[in-house]
């Protein structure tokens, strides 16, 4: 929670491994003292190198404490470490020997190269594989260099959603089964094999999956075939067994300032069937189609200028018949094939990371087919007369509006805050329908002229109605405002209130629709872009900056007034919202926080996408809330 990166992190964690072996050599050269031991797993000096993060400390059990014996077991591996089924292939000879497993070593002695391929180096086995069945054969591996962060690809090979058609061009479906833990999973998997499809049945796979980071910022995905109750035989697919396989994911040196990464991918696979017996290209064609993964992720990120988002740790969610994937799976299938039906995966869905569940699907917008003719006509135009939006309005005066929370457009400072940018943020552009294109956001709709930050023994409602405060004054004025506000459960209630303002709405526009609409209009477009420029890396990776509906995430209320709308946002009433919450709070202080507002926009007239506004908060001190003073409430007859 202190380290604001993984290195830093990292730094920590030796610190803390050095005092621990040092206090174990203090009390094993004083006798007198009572005797205390250390339990290290088999391979532990080896492993640690390549270790991510340690276990706690976990203490024995009773027994050993009543013969003085206190054992402290200390894990090298995250999660609770490699499956036993599971070959970590990508460990040396020494490693190896202590998993009992002499005869399957995958070590660099061990391959030769066997072709090159789209640039791929692929290497075969060359140990010994009776012990196999005949139609798994020897493993193979292909080796690339991408260039892109050891991060990045990781983040795309734990995916199952949409991106890996883009990729693997062996993937048709894939959804999670069980989540044993944060790096142990069981997946469902189906095979896109283009090897005389009319007469081979396709594949597909349950398999478990673990993954880790080394210390030295490399990754390693494991995967081995298990079988699951809730995962059996599916009609019309041949079970395929995979006997080993995964990737290594290793940094090399940048190279004209580019980041650069070796990229291995292993498979020993036994595809099952009749075919792979009479025809024994039918195995080396297939394996091969999967090894090419390698060049897809080269490729990928060579043609991909859009990485700006801070990769997150994935949770192994969204892989079920709901998303994407499965959406283009249907159409890649056929009629006769259909997503598995699994309760398990279904389920998984539902507790997805908010980000991920409510965010900004891009695959949702449609251009109506009798548009479809006329839209690049229709866009031409569009073009040259200017949006609703952009009308020229007079400045506000900004003097006679004030918050608790101080104003400054300093750098560096704290419990403040400031306009941020709006070309930080990517919105979706003229042509968005046509391209999927997305363009830096530009001037704001309205102003942000105060942000109030309150503290109660109660949840803050209708804040609006605070004599003195940003909206009273605007309606005092004529203006119209919108007020959004954050509110923060706890023993202690919090209300971050932003106050926006705006000489009148123009009729017509979305800004104007969204205000006048109903509840279920607005929940559906209120879209919220957060980033978390500074603070500790698991707070980055949790929150991340990934565009989320708000009335889709967490329970909103809308109170319209004459010359206003107050949007509470519950963020208490989200389980997994109040989880990252609950994270926040605890280092609120170390944070620099960016919250983009904006309504979005899902048919050709409402592109391109244009903020309400943004806010950047720094370094905000919970002792610096104030307790407001509000009237009673009279939304029951200011509501429409």
């Amino acid at each position: 929670m202190a380290a604001f990166n993984i290195q830093e992190a990292l730094i920590w964690k030796e610190k803390i491994e050095l005092v621990i072996d040092q206090h174990q050599e203090s009390l094993i050269a004083n006798s007198n003292k009572a005797y205390v031991s250390f339990e290290y797993k088999s391979g532990m000096d080896d492993e640690r190198a390549a270790s991510s993060s340690d276990r706690d400390s976990q203490c024995s059990d009773q027994g050993d404490e009543e013969e003085n014996h206190r054992t402290l077991l200390r894990r090298t591996t995250i999660g609770n470490g490699v499956p036993e089924s599971i070959l970590d292939w990508t460990q040396d000879d020494s490693d190896l020997s202590n998993q009992n497993n002499s005869n399957q070593v995958f070590s660099r002695k061990h391959w030769r190269l066997v072709q090159c391929q789209n640039g791929l180096r692929i290497f075969e086995e060359l140990v010994d594989v009776d012990y196999l069945p005949r139609s798994c054969g020897r493993a193979m591996k292909a080796v690339g260099v991408v260039e892109a962060t050891c991060e990045e690809i990781f983040e795309l090979v734990m995916s199952m959603d949409g991106t890996r058609f883009e990729w693997d061009c062996s993937f048709q479906y894939g959804s999670l089964v069980e989540e044993v833990d944060g790096h142990t999973a069981i997946l469902y998997h189906r095979l896109q094999l283009d090897w005389f499809p009319t007469f081979v049945w396709p594949r597909d796979l349950c398999y478990v999956r673990y993954w880790r980071r080394n210390d030295d910022g490399s990754y390693v995905v494991l995967f081995r075939s298990r079988e699951h109750e809730s995962c059996g035989p599916q009609p019309g697919f041949v079970r395929a067994h995979i006997e080993s396989g995964g990737f290594n994911i290793s940094p090399l040196k940048p190279r004209n300032g580019r980041p650069r990464t070796q990229v291995q991918h292993l498979m020993q696979i036994d595809l099952k069937g009749w075919g792979v017996g009479y025809f024994p290209s039918f195995q080396q064609h297939c394996l091969l189609q999967i090894l090419n993964s390698v060049a897809g992720l080269r490729e990928w990120f060579s043609q991909t200028d859009d990485r700006l988002a801070v990769p997150r740790i994935p949770v192994m969610v969204n892989m079920t018949s709901d998303t994407l994937s499965s959406k283009k799976n249907k159409k890649a299938a056929g009629t006769s094939a259909h997503p598995p039906s699994l309760d398990q995966m279904n389920n998984a869905s539902r507790n997805s990371v908010l980000m991920d569940e409510y965010s900004d699907d891009d695959d949702e917008f449609q251009i109506p087919e009798s548009e479809q003719e006329t839209f690049p006509e229709k866009l031409e135009n569009d073009n040259k007369r200017p949006a609703l939006e952009e009308e020229a309005a007079e400045p506000i005066d900004l003097s006679c509006f004030s918050g608790n929370l101080r104003r400054d457009d300093r750098d560096n400072t704290r419990d403040c805050w400031r306009i941020s940018d709006g070309n930080n943020f990517r919105v979706r552009s003229k042509r968005f329908c046509h391209d999927k294109t997305k363009i830096p956001a530009g001037k704001h709709l309205m102003e942000l002229v105060a942000v109030d930050w309150f503290k109660d023994t109660k949840r803050m409602d209708h804040v609006a109605r605070r004599q003195g405060g940003a909206v009273q004054v605007a309606m005092e004025k004529g203006l119209f405002s919108l007020a959004i506000n954050l509110q923060v459960p706890g023993s202690t209630h919090y209300s971050m209130v932003f106050y926006f303002v705006t000489e009148h709405l123009i009729p017509g526009s979305l800004l104007q629709r969204f205000v006048d609409g109903d509840d279920e209009f607005r929940n559906s477009r209120l879209k919220l872009i957060p980033s978390v420029p500074k603070g500790s890396w698991i707070v980055r990776q949790s929150v991340g900056s990934t565009p989320c509906l708000l009335g889709k995430a967490v329970d909103c209320n809308y109170i319209r007034g004459s010359k206003y709308l107050e949007i509470d946002v519950d963020i208490g009433s989200s389980t997994v919202a109040n989880g990252v919450l609950g994270l926040v709070c605890g280092v609120i202080t170390t944070l620099v926080v960016d919250m983009a507002f904006l309504v979005q926009a899902i048919s050709i007239d409402e592109l391109p996408e244009r903020l309400i506004g943004a806010v950047r908060v720094s370094h905000v001190e919970l002792s610096s809330a104030v307790v407001p003073k509000l009237e009673p409430d009279l939304s029951a007859t200011e509501a429409k």
